[in-house]
C-alpha cells in the first residue's frame, strides 16, 4: 500500500468498545482518524453478557454519554429489558442497566462508524508498531504501513488469545475469531512489562429447551428512563428475563469434575476477575452456600439464544452439559454454544498516565483490557478519553483529566495508573469515596458543559441542557421557574423537581465531603515534576522504588501510590518545596 500524502492524526487499533469510542471522539473532534480492526462485522461485539450498564457501571455509561460518547446512544437504540438495580436504596446507588439485542447494538454502532466524517475503517490486523523517539504508525500483517502521529492501541482479549474448554486449547481471541499476534513482541521490544490475565463466558442455550414454567420472571420497566440524554422516550417490544439457581446435584457434578477443569488442574494459571467468577470458583470457594443465582437472559428479538448470568465455566463440554441439566428449569437444556475461558495479554496501567498515553513511547495510548480492566463500560470511558486526548494532543491542547470527585471514570483511570491491578478491574460504587456525588441522574450536571468545551455535545441539545440546569438552580434557590418542557426536551420541569428534592437530600452529606475535598485539592495543587528524582527522597527503598514506577503528578496522587505512607508524603512535600523554591 503507498504511503499517505499526510499521515492520520489518530489510528485506533481494535474495534471493539474502546476502539469504537475513542476512533468516533477523535473522528468528531475533526481530528483524520483510522480504524484498524480484524472483522469489520465484529465491530462493538458483545462476547459476554449482551448488557450495558449496572451498579456503578450505568453511572459511568452516562458519564460517556454526558461527554460525547456513543455508548448510551446505541444502548437505548437496540435495548431489550432496562432496569434500575437498587431502586428502593439512595439515589447514589441506583444504576441504570440494560439487556441489549446482541446483534442489533453491533450494527448500531458499526453504522455511527461507517457513517461518521473523518473516519476511514479498514479490516486489517496490526502486527507491529512504528517507533522511535515517538510513535509513528503501525505495520499490518499484510504488510501494509499505516502511518500516525498518535496510537491508540485498545485490542481486548486478542493479544496473543489463548482459549479453553476443558483441557482442550487453542489460539483465539474470542471463540470464532483467532488471536493477535505480533503485537504483544511489538510492545516488549519497546519496553513495556506485559502480563497474562484470564476471564470466561458461560454456555449459551436454545430458548425452545427450556422449561420457563419452572423459572421466576423478572419483567422489565413499562417506560423505563432512556441511558443517553439525548433520547426522549424508548420504546418498543421489551422482553422479560428469568430467574433460576444451582443445587446441590449441580455443585456435586462440578466438585467430581474439578480434574477436568483447566482452572483447578493447572493449565490455567493467570488470575480472573474476582468478582465475576466461574460457577467452579463459586462452588470451591463457598462451599457451604446452597445454591448461586442465575439469571436468564435473551441476546436479541431474532434469536432463540439465551444468555444464563451466573455460570461462566471453562469445564469441559459433557460435564456443562450434565450441570445445566441438573438446574431447575434446564433439565433438557440444548446448548447451542460452549462456555470457556480465555487468557490474554494486558500491560500493567502503571505505564500510562492519567490521560491514557504511555510513558515510554509519546503519542501512543492505552485503553481497555490492554490496561488490565473488564467489562464494556470501562473499556468505552477508556476509549473515549484517550481518543480525546490523542486528538487534542495534535494540536497541543490540554487533555481532559477527570477528578476522582467529578466521574467515576476518573476513579477507575486514577485506580488504574497509580494502584495498577493484580486481577482484572472492575467500577464499584464503593471504590469511589465520593460517590454521593458521582450519581447517574446528575451525570449531565457534572460532565456536560465539559463535553460541549470539547466539541463532542451538539450546540442545539447543550442549549435545552442550559435551560434545565437553570430550571434546577431556581427550584434550589426557593423560585419557580415557569415549566416549558418543550424547550428543554428531553428534559423536563419534572425531573428538574426531582434533581432539586435529590440535590436537598444530599446537601449536609456534600457539605462534610467538601472539608475533605479542601484537603485533597490543595495537594492535587503541589505538582511534582515528571523526573523528579525520587532516589533521592529519604524513604524506604520500596517507597522510592513505587514512586518512581508511578511517577505521581501531585502529592494528592503520590498519597494514593500502594505502600506510601503520609509520612512519606510529608516527606515528599518538604522536598519539593526545598528543591523546586
Amino acid at each position: 500500500m503507498a504511503r499517505p500524502l499526510k499521515p492520520y492524526d489518530v489510528l485506533v487499533i481494535g474495534a471493539g468498545h474502546a476502539g469504537c469510542e475513542a476512533a468516533l471522539a477523535a473522528a468528531r473532534l475533526g481530528r483524520r482518524t483510522l480504524l484498524l480492526t480484524q472483522n469489520l462485522d465484529h465491530a462493538a461485539q458483545m462476547s459476554c453478557n449482551p448488557a450495558i450498564g449496572g451498579v456503578a457501571k450505568g453511572q459511568m455509561v452516562r458519564e460517556i454519554d454526558a461527554l460525547g460518547g456513543e455508548m448510551a446512544v446505541a444502548t437505548d437504540k437496540t435495548g431489550l429489558h432496562f432496569m434500575t438495580l437498587n431502586p428502593g436504596r439512595g439515589a447514589a446507588v441506583r444504576s441504570p442497566r440494560v439487556q441489549c439485542d446482541r446483534k442489533a447494538y453491533h450494527a448500531a454502532m458499526k453504522e455511527a462508524l461507517e457513517s461518521q466524517e473523518g473516519l476511514d475503517i479498514r479490516q486489517d490486523e496490526a502486527r507491529s508498531l512504528l517507533c522511535e523517539s515517538r510513535i509513528q504508525g503501525v505495520e499490518t500483517k499484510r504488510g501494509a504501513r499505516h502511518y500516525a502521529r498518535t496510537v491508540v492501541v485498545s485490542t481486548g482479549t486478542f493479544l496473543n488469545g489463548l482459549a479453553h474448554i476443558g483441557l482442550h486449547r487453542f489460539p483465539a481471541g474470542r471463540a470464532g475469531d483467532p488471536p493477535a499476534v505480533g503485537l504483544s513482541e511489538s510492545l516488549r521490544g519497546l519496553g513495556f512489562e506485559v502480563m497474562r490475565f484470564k476471564t470466561g463466558t458461560p454456555p449459551r442455550l436454545h430458548k425452545r429447551s427450556i422449561d420457563f414454567s419452572r423459572l421466576e420472571v423478572q419483567r422489565p420497566e413499562a417506560s423505563p428512563e432512556p441511558m443517553s440524554h439525548s433520547t426522549p422516550e424508548v420504546r418498543r417490544d421489551f422482553l422479560p428475563c428469568w430467574i433460576t439457581y444451582t443445587t446441590e446435584e449441580t455443585h456435586r457434578i462440578i466438585r467430581k469434575n474439578l480434574d477436568r477443569s483447566p482452572l483447578y488442574s493447572g493449565v490455567i494459571r493467570s488470575l480472573g476477575p474476582r468478582y465475576c467468577p466461574s460457577i467452579e470458583d463459586k462452588v470451591v470457594k463457598f462451599p457451604d452456600k446452597p445454591r448461586h443465582q442465575i439469571f436468564l437472559e435473551p441476546e436479541g428479538l431474532r434469536t432463540q439464544e439465551v444468555y444464563p448470568n451466573g455460570i461462566s465455566t471453562s469445564l469441559p463440554e459433557d460435564v456443562q452439559e450434565a450441570f445445566v441439566r441438573s438446574i431447575p428449569g434446564l433439565e433438557r437444556a440444548e446448548i447451542l454454544r460452549p462456555g470457556y475461558a480465555i487468557e490474554y495479554d494486558f500491560c500493567p496501567p502503571t505505564q500510562v498516565r492519567s490521560t491514557l498515553e504511555t510513558k515510554k513511547a509519546p503519542g501512543l495510548y492505552f485503553a481497555g483490557q490492554i490496561n488490565g480492566t473488564t467489562g464494556y463500560e470501562e473499556a468505552a470511558a477508556q476509549g473515549l478519553i484517550a481518543g480525546i486526548n490523542a486528538a487534542r494532543s495534535v494540536r497541543a491542547e490540554e487533555p481532559l483529566v477527570l477528578r476522582r470527585d467529578e466521574a467515576y471514570i476518573g476513579v477507575m483511570i486514577d485506580d488504574l495508573v497509580t494502584k495498577g491491578v493484580d486481577e482484572p478491574y472492575r467500577m464499584f460504587t464503593a471504590r469511589a469515596e465520593h460517590r454521593l456525588r458521582l450519581r447517574a441522574d446528575n451525570a449531565d450536571l457534572r460532565l456536560m458543559e465539559r463535553g460541549f468545551k470539547l466539541g463532542l455535545v451538539r450546540k442545539p441539545l447543550f442549549e435545552r441542557f442550559l435551560r434545565y440546569r437553570e430550571a434546577v438552580e431556581a427550584l434550589l434557590a426557593g423560585g419557580c421557574p415557569k415549566s416549558d418542557d418543550r424547550k428543554m426536551a428531553p428534559w423536563s420541569m419534572s425531573r428538574a423537581v426531582c434533581q432539586a428534592e435529590i440535590q436537598r437530600h444530599y446537601a449536609g452529606y456534600i457539605r462534610r465531603d467538601d472539608s475533605a475535598l479542601e484537603t485533597v485539592r490543595s495537594l492535587e495543587q503541589a505538582r511534582i515534576p515528571e523526573d523528579f528524582g525520587y532516589e533521592r527522597l529519604p524513604l524506604l527503598a520500596e517507597a522510592r522504588q513505587k514512586l518512581a514506577r508511578v511517577r505521581p503528578l501531585s502529592l494528592a496522587q503520590a498519597s494514593r501510590v500502594p505502600g506510601v505512607t503520609p509520612a512519606d508524603v510529608q516527606i515528599l512535600s518538604v522536598w519539593l518545596k526545598r528543591h523546586l523554591s
